[in-house]
């Protein structure tokens, strides 16, 4: 941003031009600059003197606001944010004081921001930086799944008026319907609300559990990331090429620790029963029944079965 010396100094480079009395008359006659003259008659001229590099900021920041290029290209001294000018009586005069306010992009921006920095994503590859995920792109898809959409939400106000729930949502449906989109919409509708959420693509993440069997402190930070999130999805469950040590000692684990304390939401090309088959059946260990029910009674309690209807929109 320009400073009142630099303008100064182009001035005196042009020919024909005044000097610094020209440059403060100028400032002076600017009507922001007789907004505020009029608005507090109290302000000697001397003071505006005192103070005259601030009101040439503050007229010239205003000017680009108005003409604003966009938050990337803000010429501003401090992107996003522009001169604000008070003015208060001290010791029976009235000084002016100057001052950055944000303006209206910068703070959406910064809205985005932390919506972006409440959610986390591992071993996924779904885009949880878009801020495109809206219901009636949902809806429009696809009415056949029109009643899962309104069950989400549904979901999704109950838990903006009282709160995290206890229990999650378990999205059950073909290929290629929309269950992960209507997840990470879930996600970031309860961010811009406050709330921390993390999704985890299973079928990679369990490959890399067991690549931080080697990593111990990574694989705990990981575990407690997921145990205290507010909103946790296991996207695509039951697609993951189980190991016992996975199923018990990880997903058992976070799943004990969340259970009747917040919600745990799920994607599926299963329906819970065939999902428990799945738990109960490793290649190493062959079947477990107990095992797979085991984990099954951390999940079957704590999750209202939403049907995704539709056709696969991968095609």
């Amino acid at each position: 941003m320009e400073s009142l010396g630099e303008a100064l100094r182009g001035w005196k480079a042009a020919p024909g031009v005044g000097d610094l009395d020209s440059l403060t008359q100028r400032v002076l006659a600017d009507p922001l600059v007789m907004q505020i003259r009029r608005r507090y008659p109290g302000l000697e001229e001397r003071t505006l003197r005192i103070n005259l590099n601030k009101l040439y900021q503050y007229a010239k920041e205003d000017r680009s606001c108005r003409n604003c290029p966009g938050l990337e290209r803000c010429p501003n001294d401090m992107q996003g944010h522009y001169t604000s000018i008070t003015c208060a009586e001290q010791n029976g005069k009235w000084q002016l004081f100057d001052g950055k306010t944000p303006c209206a992009r910068w703070l959406a921006n910064e809205h985005q921001e932390q919506v972006r920095r409440r959610i986390t994503s591992l071993s996924s590859n779904v885009d949880i930086e878009a801020d495109s995920y809206e219901a009636e792109q949902m809806l429009d898809l696809d009415g056949e799944r029109e009643d899962a959409v309104l069950q989400l939400l549904a979901y999704v106000n109950r838990t903006r008026t009282d709160g995290l729930q206890k229990k999650g949502l378990y999205l059950m449906g073909s290929f290629g319907t929309g269950k992960t989109y209507m997840a990470a919409y879930l996600l970031h509708k309860l961010a811009k609300e406050g709330k921390t959420g993390v999704i985890v693509y299973m079928p990679d993440f369990v490959e890399d559990a067991k690549a931080l069997m080697m990593e111990p402190q990574k694989l705990k930070e990981t575990m407690t990331l997921m145990k205290e999130t507010d909103l946790l999805v296991f996207d695509d469950i039951g697609a993951e090429n189980l190991s016992p040590w996975v199923r018990d000692h990880v997903i058992g684990a976070i799943l004990n620790h969340r259970m009747n304390r917040k919600p745990t939401f799920y994607t599926s090309n299963h329906d819970l029963e065939s999902l428990e088959r799945h738990f109960s059946f490793t290649h190493k260990e062959g079947e477990e029944l107990h095992k797979g029910q085991r984990l099954m009674d951390r999940i079957r309690p704590f999750v209202d079965v939403v049907h995704v209807r539709g056709r696969n929109q991968r095609g």
